[in-house]
């Protein structure tokens, strides 16, 4: 799978979040302000998951299309991974 830019900033904007937590932290800052952040770098996570099973399943598909195989598998096997993720 080709990870594009667009996948590597989210994670290096999640990158720079965790560390202003821990900065956060560090500065005893208030836990209602780290929790927000937290709950911030959990839902972008959730959402590169996303992108990143979509985009593998698009490129399946179609490669699959292009050989006359079978997608079933290969829907019910993104369908899994997002649910494992949770």
């Amino acid at each position: 799978m080709n990870y594009n830019d667009q996948m590597k900033n989210r994670i290096k904007r999640m990158e720079g979040q965790l560390r202003g937590i821990l900065k956060m932290m560090e500065e005893d800052k208030d836990c209602r302000a780290v929790i927000t952040q937290l709950s911030a770098v959990r839902s972008a996570v959730d959402r590169t998951i996303g992108v990143i099973v979509s985009s593998n399943l698009v490129e399946c598909v179609l490669d699959a299309e292009k050989n006359g195989e079978k997608t079933d598998l290969l829907i019910k096997d993104a369908v899994n991974l997002l649910v494992k993720s949770r």
